[in-house]
């Protein structure tokens, strides 16, 4: 995005800096003891994942509303983090949609060996459908599903309770 010269100046002297947002040139890999890890690591924000796959209508609608949301929230200790779902012959497809929508960076990409385990993880109620987001508090114990997509509106009344 280009600023101009007094904007940038002015930006500058209050204190903003205008660095473009990390976008995912890679997804990490993901399984079962990585998902346990990347919570316990994010423990004391409130935590948002977002389980999505790049040939999903219902996420690709869902997922520039998510990023939106987590860009005003992203200074207050709360974090987006996406997980795509897709087989290894669409992750190309699922980086470049995340690079096209500014998605934040560390994004991951599901490779358990045993992919019913993973979602059992991550909730035993959980079919694996999708869009699924799950909404962590800062203790790390999960506040909120939201199964198949989702009026942003109703996950930021939930993130708002949380924070």
């Amino acid at each position: 995005m280009q600023v101009p010269v007094r904007l940038g100046i002015l930006f500058l002297c209050l204190g903003f800096t205008m660095q473009p947002a990390k976008v995912p040139d890679a997804l990490k890999p993901m399984d079962e003891g990585g998902f346990a890890r990347t919570l316990a690591s994010n423990k004391g924000k409130v935590v948002l994942i977002d389980f999505w796959a790049s040939w999903c209508h219902g996420c690709r609608l869902e997922m520039p509303e998510l990023i939106k949301f987590q860009e005003r929230l992203s200074k207050n200790g709360f974090v987006l983090l996406t997980v795509s779902m897709d087989e290894p012959k669409g992750v190309a497809a699922a980086i470049q949609f995340l690079k096209e929508q500014h998605a934040p960076a560390p994004a991951y990409v599901q490779r358990a060996k045993n992919e019913d385990a993973f979602i059992h993880t991550v909730d035993k109620e959980w079919s694996g459908s999708l869009p699924a987001t799950f909404l962590y508090g800062r203790d790390g114990r999960r506040a909120a599903s939201f199964i198949g997509a989702t009026d942003v509106a109703k996950i930021e009344a939930e993130v708002t309770r949380l924070r």
